[in-house]
Formats: structure tokens, C-alpha cells, sequence
């Protein structure tokens, strides 16, 4: 898929500088983005998102490692997968990719926000022992939520100027991914609205399945886990997540940003790369 980028400048730039690579994704291609030196460490975004929910961990993990940041299937440059349009065929060229991208000898870890972690599931299914290290933030699909659950969230409509669409984008934000609307910046608002535009594959409605946690019970890697406290969508609690994520990995070490919201990287970026860094090193 091509498009015409609408990304904030310091996304344009941080673009600028890395490598572009595209492996098979159903008709068309998925785009993988590289930075930096060293062990490979692969980011996975969540839903209605790309490559920029990492921005505030990129340039400082590419100081340290080999980067690569992929775009998921159906979502930022990437073509949408082959059908059925579900996590698993997401999962599928994922995994294609990074085997393709990453020899297995090389043991990559492997970082995933949200629905990347729903992807990164199916994908780990096939990739076996290839990744060295498995780290989680903000994922459903743990079987513990109703829908019903979460609220109905603002939507754009033909009929509306471009401040109001971009209300909306404010809106999401502060409903969904932050935990203060006050640390929602212009930056945060541009990045949202590019990556709604460019979002064509739907996650919201496999967020309420228990796929994660039936994944996790086949996955012999380690696991770890970065949360932010008042996550919106870990419902019930932050420790219900951690119970489900620690059944059949009893190796599991866990951390909990304080103040932190569903997209805590970019809310909490100090804390969250300071956790994301102690759980690649160990």
C-alpha cells in the first residue's frame, strides 16, 4: 500500500533515518522499519495504529540496539493480510516477515503494544524458540473483559470541519490511551489522526476474546510485562492482567508505570523506556 504521509515532523525525521524493508503481506507487502546497531529488538503497535506509537523509545533504544519497527497488516504502510482478515492471518505474515528479516540464531525480542500483542501471539505460534523474549503492554484478548465494558468512543463524520475532526482524535485520546488529558500534546493528535486515516484492518472487535491468554499457553519463551497503572482497558485491574499473563508463565516479571494510561510509552516515556530497557537487559 502506498500513501501520502501526514506525520508530524519529528516523525518525518526519525523516518528519515532508517532503513526501509517489506516482506509478503496477502496481495501486497509489509513494511518493516530498521534503526541502530545490535541485538535485534522488533516493536509491534497496537490497533488503529503504526510504527510511531514507539517514537519515544526509538531513538533511544536505537542507541543500544538493532531496531526494527514493523507496521502491521492492514494497518500504517502495510497491505492488509491474506483472508480471513483475522489476528491469525495478521499472525501469519508477521511471522513470515521476521524470520525472513531476523535469522533465527540472531534470538530477537520481540516488544508489543496492545493488538501487536494479539499479532505477536499468532506470530510466536509459528516463530517458536526464534525470539529470545516476549514483552507485553496494554493487550485484551485475556478473556476477562465484556465489550459492553468500554464506552462508545467519538467518531468523525463527513459533515465536520477539520478542527472538529480533530476534536474527535483529542477525544479518543483522552477516553482511551492516556490517563490525563492534560499530557495529551499536538504531536500525540497528529500522530492519532495519521494512523487513523491509514487504519484498515478492524481489532476493537476481537479486543473481548480470550485469544492472548489461549496463545500464551503455547508459547515457551519468556514473558514480561510493562502496564500502565490506569490503563483503560486492562478491566477489571491491572492485577487481574498479570494473574492471566502469569498461568502457564510462572517466569513472568512485571512492572506498572505509575500515572501511566493505556499508551503509556508515549504518556510516561522516561518511566516506560527505563522498564522496557531493565526487561531487555536482564
Amino acid at each position: 500500500m502506498t500513501t501520502t504521509s501526514l506525520l508530524p515532523p519529528s516523525a518525518q525525521l526519525l523516518e528519515a533515518a532508517c532503513s526501509r524493508h517489506a516482506t509478503p503481506c496477502g496481495d501486497g507487502e509489509m513494511i518493516w522499519r530498521r534503526w541502530g546497531q545490535g541485538a535485534p529488538v522488533v516493536l509491534a503497535h497496537g490497533g488503529s495504529g503504526s510504527w510511531t506509537h514507539w517514537i519515544r523509545q526509538i531513538p533511544a533504544l536505537m542507541q543500544r540496539y538493532e531496531v526494527w519497527a514493523a507496521d502491521l497488516p492492514g494497518l500504517g504502510a502495510s497491505a492488509m493480510p491474506a483472508p480471513p482478515l483475522t489476528p491469525q492471518s495478521c499472525g501469519a505474515a508477521m511471522a513470515e516477515g521476521l524470520a525472513s528479516l531476523i535469522p533465527r540464531e540472531r534470538r530477537p525480542r520481540l516488544v508489543a503494544f496492545s493488538f501487536g500483542a494479539h499479532v505477536s501471539t499468532w506470530a510466536l505460534r509459528q516463530l517458536g524458540d526464534h525470539v529470545d523474549k516476549f514483552v507485553i503492554t496494554g493487550c485484551s484478548a485475556l478473556g476477562l473483559r465484556d465489550p459492553r465494558d468500554m464506552p462508545g468512543l467519538p467518531k468523525e463524520r463527513s459533515s465536520m470541519t477539520a478542527a472538529e475532526r480533530r476534536e474527535v482524535h483529542r477525544g479518543v485520546l483522552a477516553m482511551l490511551m492516556f490517563a490525563d488529558a492534560a499530557r495529551i500534546d499536538e504531536q500525540a493528535v497528529d500522530l492519532q489522526a495519521e494512523n487513523v486515516r491509514q487504519a484498515r484492518f478492524r481489532s476493537r472487535e476481537f479486543a473481548a476474546t480470550a485469544e492472548v491468554r489461549e496463545g500464551l499457553a503455547e508459547i515457551r519463551v519468556p514473558v514480561r510485562a510493562i502496564w500502565g497503572e490506569k490503563d483503560a482497558v486492562a478491566r477489571p485491574s491491572v492485577a487481574a492482567v498479570f494473574e492471566v499473563l502469569s498461568e502457564n508463565h510462572p517466569e513472568l516479571i512485571w512492572r506498572v508505570i505509575p500515572g501511566g494510561g493505556h499508551w503509556v510509552m508515549y504518556e510516561q516515556p522516561e518511566a516506560y523506556t527505563a522498564a522496557l530497557l531493565e526487561m531487555l537487559e536482564a
